[in-house]
């Protein structure tokens, strides 16, 4: 087949770029025992091999091995497929494009892999078949099951899957544990692999030698979560999310499994800078999404937090027209595009946690005018941000969701939040209406239908979507762009009133976890560096800044209350010109649970931006400004850690100045314990006060 036919039988792209498929007939017959692929520039090779009709693969990196022999199949309800398998057939491709995305770390991605798809048949039995597809990048690697159709066959009841990761070199591994009450609010812990027992992705690992992996899955789509169980040394094993019906998942022939994912580098921001996650995800499928907005925006939100103002009717109400009128003025004058009101509907009052079948989602409140307040904020340019907290009761949910999303389509709220707090393990389904109550998790197959259909519902009307407690990200913001950003992770309400509150490495971690598998609506910004009843958040003034370039998300709020802002008008203003919509990232340097720089450079404008943050010890790190334009002189607006500075003893210490500066310069950036500097890089010198 000549190139030109090849070129027009590949599927079409949206965005833009040049996608080259170059497909092969099958290339072995039923007999060879093996098929393999490497990367496009030879740095992994996958290897499959059905031993003893056991299927198996391996991963090696420049000839060293970093997945030993792992088993691959499936136990379905009415037998296994794992066992009596023969190689039928093998064919590869290359694909290399460039697309753009419409938000993100970086407006052009290049997807650039070798795939191999095997053939797989069972040769007893009714001879089941199953085709495993690779995709290598030279950053990494995924691979995921398809169920074709085929007879005796109809639907697939998987009670487990068998996938494996046998990591080949001993490895520190930084995880949360899964199958425990409060998903993935955990901080962090660092053992060695082989004591890990039951652990979320992404599981970030650091070999002896100085590899880091990471372990996740991509575009999860109405199939359950994927947690990790080490079985024995350094071996993992897919377990998969509950469901209350007994079987994991229940998905009609022919279907695909999502992506199971190893991103791999030599340094741990090659983990960060990676695309994999996103390249595995299929392409924007609502068109023009220009109506999605990056931005940020304030709250009525802390205050509840630090227990000054209720989320609950009466005297201590927060989401008062009063009250969120004031807000959306201090919004207004300091260019913020959203105010977030909680609290806004019926259905707060008494104990709603896990229990939210009093929620009202297409009314306010008697004290909360959301007409007036719509309008109110749309004539000074600030649109209201919704809040639907579920309580983790579905069914009521998705039956009031068409009228509550047309509501905020009519208002002009274009984009609104939404919440599922309870217990893991207790999220109420009853389907049919009226049925009885069965219970779910967070991140089965039952919710991960029930998350797309409500992103898909907002996309319908022209909303952004930014769930808290959610399933865990799996890069299905390339497909449904709408999907904002998420929280799934300790966030900044723990330094509110959480025992422990979030040390100084919870959020290094977090670059090099959490944040692998996309945005996360950390909330960070609270310059008074205080908690409820006077709790010391473990931060300096300056790291609170750093935090908008090093966890990124397309919406970031600032967190804290106006007055606190007030009371800091040289560390807000950091805030208020800080970018959240990206041309590039590139991260300069850090170690998982250490450190982390990162420059960011806006997509709308020439600026950079670099944020740095430190664990509980002190750091001075020299860093390279090669990022910058050459020959262009820019003014760099440092906003740093003060003399002194310590998230102990000194958190206030901070220092604001500016100076000149190249891309020939480099700086030294001194970080005090549990600190941070923030520099905004900006073209030409006028206005530079100190050297």
């Amino acid at each position: 087949m000549s190139l030109f036919s090849l070129l027009l039988r590949g599927r079409s792209r949206p965005w833009l770029g040049l996608a080259l498929l170059f497909a092969s007939p099958v290339l072995m017959a039923a007999t060879t025992p093996s098929a393999s692929v490497e990367s496009p520039g030879k740095i992994l090779k996958v290897t499959l091999q059905v031993d003893g009709g056991t299927a198996r693969y391996q991963v090696q990196r420049l000839g060293n091995a970093v997945v030993d022999a792992s088993k691959l199949g499936f136990e379905l309800r009415d037998g296994r497929l794992d066992r009596d398998f023969e190689i039928t057939g093998s064919s590869t491709r290359a694909f290399d494009e460039t697309w753009e995305q419409p938000w993100g770390e970086r407006r052009l991605t290049r997807n650039h892999y070798n795939e191999l798809t095997v053939s797989l048949r069972q040769t007893t039995g009714d001879k089941r078949r199953l085709d495993v597809v690779f995709r290598v990048f030279d950053d990494g690697v995924g691979f995921r099951y398809v169920f074709p159709q085929q007879p005796g066959l109809a639907e697939a009841i998987i009670d487990e899957e068998l996938t494996e990761f046998a990591i080949a070199q001993p490895s520190t591994a930084w995880w949360i544990p899964a199958g425990e009450p409060i998903h993935y609010e955990y901080l962090y812990a660092r053992t060695p692999l082989q004591e890990v027992p039951l652990a979320h992705t992404p599981i970030t690992l650091r070999s002896d030698a100085g590899l880091h992996v990471a372990i996740h899955e991509a575009a999860l789509v109405d199939y359950a979560g994927m947690w990790l169980r080490r079985t024995e040394g350094q071996r993992l094993r897919a377990q998969l999310s509950p469901s209350a019906d007994g079987w994991k998942v229940h998905r009609a022939l022919p279907f695909s499994t999502p992506w199971r994912t190893l991103q791999i580098a030599d340094r741990a921001g090659g983990l960060v800078e990676s695309d994999l996650i996103l390249n595995l995800n299929e392409p924007n499928a609502l068109g023009d999404v220009s109506w999605v907005k990056p931005s940020k925006y304030l709250g009525v939100w802390w205050s509840m937090h630090l227990d000054e103002e209720s989320w609950a009717t009466g005297r201590r109400h927060a989401a008062t027209t009063a009250k969120t009128k004031r807000v959306i003025d201090f919004a207004a004058a300091n260019g913020f595009r959203g105010v977030l009101v909680e609290g806004w509907n019926p259905g707060w009052d008494g104990n709603w946690v896990g229990n939210g079948y009093d929620f009202d989602f297409t009314r306010a409140t008697p004290d909360f005018d959301i007409e007036a307040l719509s309008a109110y904020g749309a004539s000074k340019g600030v649109h209201l941000v919704g809040h639907h907290e579920t309580g983790c009761a579905i069914d009521h949910y998705e039956d009031q969701l068409g009228a509550a999303l047309d509501l905020y389509a009519r208002l002009g709220v274009d984009s609104f939040k939404t919440g599922y707090v309870c217990d893991d393990g207790q999220v109420d389904r009853r389907n049919p209406a009226g049925g009885p109550l069965l219970r779910e998790w967070h991140d089965g197959q039952f919710m991960a239908r029930h998350h797309l259909k409500v992103v898909q519902e907002a996309a319908a009307r022209r909303l952004a979507v930014n769930p808290h407690e959610p399933i865990k990200d799996t890069g299905l913001r390339r497909t449904y762009p709408n999907w904002i950003s998420r929280e799934g992770a300790r966030g900044m309400e723990y330094n509110a009133w959480g025992q422990p509150p979030n040390p100084p490495e919870h959020e290094v971690n977090l670059v090099f976890t959490r944040m692998l598998s996309g945005p996360m609506d950390y909330t960070p910004g609270v310059l008074s560096l205080k908690g409820r009843h006077g709790q010391a958040i473990p931060s300096t003034l300056a790291r609170q800044l750093a935090l908008y370039v090093v966890l990124y998300s397309p919406i970031q709020m600032a967190a804290d209350l106006p007055g606190h802002y007030q009371q800091h008008l040289d560390a807000f203003q950091f805030i208020k010109d800080v970018a959240v919509d990206w041309e590039q990232t590139r991260v300069l340097g850090g170690e998982v649970g250490d450190f982390v720089t990162i420059v960011r450079r806006d997509r709308n404008s020439s600026d950079w931006f670099l944020g740095s943050i430190t664990d509980e010890h002190g750091r001075v790190l020299p860093i390279s400004l090669g990022f910058l334009e050459p020959g262009v002189r820019y003014r760099a607006e440092i906003y740093r850690d003060g003399d002194g500075a310590d998230f102990r003893s000194n958190p206030f210490a901070f220092v604001r100045e500016t100076r000149e500066v190249t891309s020939a310069d480099q700086l030294t950036l001194v970080l005090g314990p549990g600190g941070g500097q923030a520099i905004r890089f900006k073209k030409g010198t006028e206005g530079i006060n100190s050297n």
